[in-house]
């Protein structure tokens, strides 16, 4: 059996340029990345502004194990679908962050015979975007040290700095550090720590700009620090907006790539969902509704995190709305849901498959509580019996959801073919109604109780005194009408990871609340959830390796 990179190596893939010209792209729109890879130019945008949209598809899961259940698989596999049945789709994904590629869950490329190429690529550097925004982000850090260091005409308090440095990658180290040690020559210090790119407002702020000039104010409203009387110091005070644009203006176009089947991908920044708001931009997704018949996205983790606020974050700023969602869930973390050990998913085990099925219930529901219509996207294994499959259909029929076994790991497009024509019957035949969770307007209170109610069972909402005090200044900068980013666990609809199904009789508690002025929204941080993650015991790295031909194994 063929590795994910011996799979990718061995595909005929198309040059880019021939792939933008299956959507009518023309030459001088091209920004060619070598062969096989392209940014798409500004003045893209304007020439295909007249076009109607398509249709958009909205990937979302269930609550998934540690290793994931190939939202991005699936995608990949779906969009290859539509292109067997003659569907005119365009795949808009998030791009990898080299965190996970080197830690547990492994790159963002997709699997199997579902895979974007080059692969070896997309998981490296790709086109740089990851570290045009880490270098953005962390000009600003070094513009507001040096302003300290300098005479500190802003009177910075440094005991109140409100952003964080940040690098691509998992290093638990660099969490809380102290910095300017070493005496006066070396800046003034402080405490300080890193978080990981995807996690930063920058990468937020990128993937929710309109364009060059929203990028650039949006970064100069970031709320890096406050002075001695207590004022907010953004950092156009610090006059830092024009470099951190000069930064980011190749970083803003969206890339293009291809699947395997050679079907076009728009493949544009990658925050994470249980930190971040977890979609990719907002320019990639509109661009794709422009130049397809359908669009299909991504919203990162379960439907409680990345759709939830792709939904109310993304499709409110970005003015989208969806036509159907489609949920991928396992037969493994139905039954990891049900209370089944890791090291047992491989066993048939009905009865906690079908405990597990309270999980799917809830995100069938809350994706009905937007107003869009569902298909449930089995993502199969070689281990998945036939009396669990027939328990998973059963209970989607019980639901009214349109339910698909899918093989698109192992074949590719030709193993989705029939969730490609269920998704496109209920698009045609349901329609969606789609309607956001809440009014922005609320108090950030009231939008937390709404989220945490709705959407996770919760009980009610526990505030920390540390968020209380987050959350009065946040309202008295005048930022209490912007939504709210909910940051936590991926591995439960409640705070608390080890809560799995769909727990009741719990509260959430926000421990502390930070503003995103920039990216237009407020960070709520529950439970034990950290910006910056670690590397596990064995990291994928220690397997990963380039030969003296730099020929790479060892990435999935």
């Amino acid at each position: 059996m063929l590795t994910d990179i011996e799979i990718a190596r061995n595909a005929k893939m198309k040059k880019i340029t021939e792939i933008a010209g299956s959507l009518g792209i023309d030459s001088e729109d091209i920004e060619c990345y070598g062969h096989y890879k392209a940014k798409l130019s500004e003045e893209l945008y304007a020439k295909t502004a007249d076009r109607p949209d398509g249709k958009l598809i909205l990937v979302t899961a269930i609550n998934p194990t540690p290793a994931g259940e190939g939202k991005t698989t699936v995608s990949v596999g779906l969009a290859e679908a539509m292109g067997r049945i003659g569907k005119k789709c365009v795949l808009a994904l998030r791009e990898p962050s080299l965190g996970p590629v080197f830690g547990i869950k492994g790159g963002a490329a997709g699997g199997g015979y579902a895979q974007v190429v080059p692969m070896e690529d997309i998981n490296l550097h790709f086109t740089g975007d990851m570290h045009a925004i880490t270098a953005a982000n962390n000009l600003l850090c070094a513009l507001l040290d040096n302003h300290m260091q300098q005479g500190n005409d802003l009177k910075i308090d440094q005991r109140r700095i409100m952003i964080d440095r940040c690098m691509d990658m998992n290093d638990r180290a660099l969490r809380n550090t102290v910095v300017g040690l070493g005496g006066k020559i070396n800046g003034i210090p402080r405490e300080d720590g890193f978080r990981i790119t995807v996690a930063s407002e920058v990468m937020a702020i990128l993937c929710l700009a309109r364009d060059l000039a929203d990028l650039k104010k949006r970064l100069g409203n970031i709320l890096v620090a406050y002075n001695l009387s207590g004022e907010p110091i953004f950092a156009r005070d610090l006059k830092a907006e024009g470099a951190m644009t000069a930064l980011l203006r190749d970083a803003i176009k969206p890339n293009m790539v291809q699947t395997l089947e050679n079907n076009p991908v728009l493949m544009h920044g990658g925050p994470f969902a249980n930190i971040a708001h977890g979609c990719n931009s907002v320019r990639a997704t509109k661009l794709a509704l422009k130049l397809g018949d359908y669009c299909i996205t991504e919203a990162g983790f379960g439907a409680d995190l990345g759709a939830e606020k792709f939904c109310d974050i993304k499709c409110r700023f970005g003015g989208i709305k969806p036509d159907c969602a489609v949920i991928v869930a396992t037969i493994r973390a139905l039954k990891y849901n049900g209370g089944v050990a890791r090291v047992s998913l491989s066993e048939e085990n009905v009865p906690a498959l079908e405990a597990g099925l309270a999980n799917l219930k809830t995100h069938i529901e809350n994706m009905r509580k937007f107003g869009l219509p569902v298909v449930v996207a089995i993502n199969r294994f070689a281990t998945d019996s036939e009396g669990e499959i027939r328990a998973v259909k059963n209970f989607c029929a019980v639901m009214d959801a349109e339910v698909s076994l899918t093989e698109i790991f192992a074949k590719g497009g030709e193993g989705g073919i029939d969730l490609a024509q269920k998704v496109c019957k209920v698009i045609e035949t349901r329609g969606a109604q789609f309607r956001l969770l809440y009014d922005e307007k609320l108090p950030i209170k009231e939008k937390l109780e709404i989220i945490a109610k709705r959407i996770y069972r919760a009980d009610g909402v526990i505030y920390t005194a540390q968020a209380e005090k987050a959350l009065a200044e946040i309202n008295k900068l005048g930022f209490g009408d912007t939504p709210v980013c909910v940051a936590k666990t991926q591995y439960s609809l409640s705070d608390d990871p080890t809560k799995l199904g769909s727990p009741r009789g719990f509260n959430i508690t926000v421990r502390d609340l930070k503003l995103s002025a920039g990216a237009g929204f407020v960070v709520a941080l529950t439970g034990d959830i950290m910006t910056m993650p670690g590397l596990p015991k064995v990291p994928a790295a220690v397997n990963i390796d380039c030969d003296e031909n730099g020929n790479i194994s060892g990435l999935f």
